[in-house]
């Protein structure tokens, strides 16, 4: 009898919601609407801003725009109200959210060799818009859970095995996710040759892009990716690239000089304006403040926070700024946005300044009957410090039984913070890319040599040029080097 009510209200569902496709025009489920779409894109939008910046060169905002505009006319959503923004990140990536929000890392811009390859990848992203992958993404997640707490309510059996199911079920959406990327490939093969660019060139970044993936070690298997294998995609979007352009004989534009010509003074790598580690010491220059970092933890620095993870992965320490005025507010705000109970709280000075230290612990949360959901908790120490009219938050946190082992790496770090006065920690610059020309026919290699680059980082410097070191280049040819 429960089943067949679920059924009932499946089945409801299929029939209420049903939605053309744009790209396929298929009629398909969907539990998104257009304007709940736009609506997650305004409210994603300055949220990603906030966490990773924008790049602030009002010329790259301007030139992705007008490439993106010109391509999303003659996409299978124009009306949509697509918007483009370079984020202020060395990563290289691009990625979309519902609504028609793009986002390019200077990262990714600075690994592009010629405008086709950015317009492929321009049209990827939009393809994952225009074929409304999130809103089946949705659509599929939001089924699965449905039936998922079913069989785990109606069925002893099914909730024997929860744990397997459920990583069926994700390794089931991994699939889903491949089949989308190789969709929006062919989708950016055919916008770019639409507006009149070389696909193939497309395919050669994923060349770049596997030697960036290979050089960071983050190959994985491709089983349990959501992402295609580089060197599987540059072979078929060649082939799709040779097909589709049958169709479009004058996408022949490269742009490859007027594009490296763009990329002149771009801010290459992290920026340490934006804060930086060095000797495991982090220090900010806009800010002029440091901190001693523990030994051996990785650490990843954006706008919005820093985090701190241990080696073995069993302790986190993170930094950001607070919203609140004072630090008693501060530490109500802590307690509620992580759910903490408080075991303790005094009032501190950190190197002459105000703070507050607290130790607390996180609350179990609960489902909707009112069951733990999750048993597992974490022990927190959080130091509140006001510095030049602002509070920072430390916070460091680790299983209970593990809490001993690295409260002194987290009290260390927080006892440390001070003002940076060292003029020349404040006035570090960021490395920038620098356009040459090869006067004398010579190899990459002879060439970096030439230009003075540091050996070192002759292979980085060749996978951003999307050669080989031993590749001749001839009189006249463009290419990357860095410099501060």
């Amino acid at each position: 009898m429960q089943f067949r009510i679920l059924y009932l209200i499946l089945l409801g569902l299929v029939l209420t919601t049903c939605s053309r496709n744009p790209v396929t025009g298929k009629k398909e489920l969907s539990l998104m609407s257009e304007s709940q779409e736009k609506a997650l894109g305004l409210e994603s939008d300055p949220q990603i801003q906030a966490e990773f910046g924008m790049y602030a060169d009002s010329s790259w905002q301007r030139f992705l725009r007008e490439k993106g505009q010109a391509m999303a006319k003659i996409s299978h959503r124009p009306t949509l109200g697509f918007q483009f923004r370079v984020i202020d990140s060395e990563v290289v990536n691009a990625f979309a959210v519902p609504g028609g929000y793009v986002y390019f890392t200077r990262g990714i811009l600075a690994h592009f060799n010629d405008e086709a390859q950015l317009m492929g990848v321009l049209g990827h992203e939009i393809g994952h818009i225009t074929a409304k992958h999130a809103n089946e993404q949705y659509t599929k997640q939001t089924l699965a859970q449905i039936g998922f707490a079913a069989g785990m309510i109606l069925s002893p059996q099914f909730r024997q095995f929860g744990n397997l199911a459920n990583t069926g079920i994700q390794l089931m959406f991994l699939k889903f996710s491949r089949d989308n990327e190789t969709q929006s490939d062919k989708l950016g093969v055919e916008y770019s040759s639409k507006v009149g660019y070389d696909a193939h060139h497309m395919a050669d970044f994923f060349q770049t892009l596997g030697r960036v993936s290979d050089a960071a070690g983050a190959r994985i298997p491709s089983f349990l990716s959501t992402h295609p294998d580089p060197g599987n995609r540059f072979t078929k979007v060649n082939a799709l690239a040779t097909e589709v352009q049958k169709q479009f004989t004058s996408a022949t534009k490269v742009e490859r000089n007027s594009y490296l010509k763009r990329l002149e003074g771009m801010v290459y790598g992290a920026d340490p304006r934006q804060g930086y580690k060095e000797n495991d010491i982090f220090y900010h220059p806009e800010l002029k403040f440091q901190y001693p970092t523990p030994r051996e933890w990785t650490y990843q620095n954006s706008p919005a926070q820093v985090q701190f993870a241990s080696k073995d992965q069993k302790a986190v320490m993170i930094f950001t700024l607070a919203s609140d005025k004072d630090l008693a507010s501060a530490v109500k705000t802590n307690l509620k946005n992580y759910n903490l109970n408080l075991i303790s709280q005094e009032n501190i000075q950190v190197n002459g300044m105000s703070a507050i230290r607290f130790l607390a612990e996180q609350v179990p949360e609960q489902n909707s009957q009112g069951q733990t959901a999750n048993s597992s908790t974490l022990r927190v120490v959080s130091t509140l410090i006001k510095y030049d009219n602002l509070i920072y938050n430390f916070i460091g946190a680790a299983a209970p039984n593990d809490f001993g082992n690295y409260e002194s790496y987290f009290i260390q770090s927080m006892n440390g913070f001070k003002t940076l006065t060292d003029q020349t920690k404040i006035n570090v610059k960021p490395d920038r890319l620098a356009i040459k020309s090869i006067s004398n026919r010579m190899t990459l290699k002879e060439a970096l040599k030439f230009y003075n680059q540091d050996a070192k980082r002759y292979e980085e410097l060749a996978i951003l040029n999307g050669l080989k070191q031993t590749d001749v280049l001839e009189v006249g040819t463009l290419i990357k080097t860095v410099n501060k």
